[in-house]
């Protein structure tokens, strides 16, 4: 009997399966090489898309507490003047309701550091607001005076500026992120 005859078609066998184990492996490497690389493409997608309405959010709540103090400006300079005075309380309503609106969004949306700043300078907006009312209703408590007011809505300025560079701070932080 000849060894090498009857082990000639078995390694022929075993060459055929293993080219053919050797293209289904090269295969199905290939295939969760792709996988990986679209995953990674759609958690770019995500943090862009999520970094977007983020900065959306934050373009928003700026806009919009930007002009409620102009309008709580506005009003104060308004106070004693009838005719001008109307449209300014329109314009604080206005104002006040669209950052409440916008706020209220900002809250479910902006991570817990801004969220402080934004809640405090609400809190501020609330308590000058209260002042401008009392004084344009003739009622004001002690302390109550348009010098007061201003000097209220100077600090606000401050405090959004320091609120708009944790966001900008914030928004950078999600463009290093998305680079990777």
């Amino acid at each position: 009997m000849d060894v090498g005859a009857e082990t000639a078609p078995l390694v022929a066998v075993v060459g055929v399966v293993g080219t053919l184990l050797s293209a289904l492996l090269t295969q199905r490497a290939a295939d969760r090489g792709r996988r990986r690389e679209q995953e990674r493409a759609e958690e770019v997608r995500e943090r862009r898309r999520h970094a977007q309405e983020l900065r959306a959010c934050y373009v928003a709540l700026n806009t919009s507490a930007r002009q409620y103090l102009a309008a709580l400006t506005d009003q104060v300079h308004a106070l004693g003047r009838d005719e001008e005075l109307r449209t300014a309380r329109r314009r604080l309503t206005e104002a006040r309701d669209q950052y409440r609106d916008v706020y209220a969004e900002a809250q479910m949306r902006m991570p817990d550091r801004v969220l402080a700043l934004a809640g405090g300078l609400s809190h501020d907006l609330g308590t000058v607001y209260g002042m401008v009312r009392r004084l344009d209703d003739g009622v004001p408590r002690a302390g109550d005076s348009p010098a007061a007011v201003r000097e209220s809505i100077d600090a606000l300025w401050d405090r959004l500026r320091r609120m708009r560079q944790e966001m900008r701070s914030e928004l950078g932080e999600f463009r290093t992120d998305s680079g990777r």
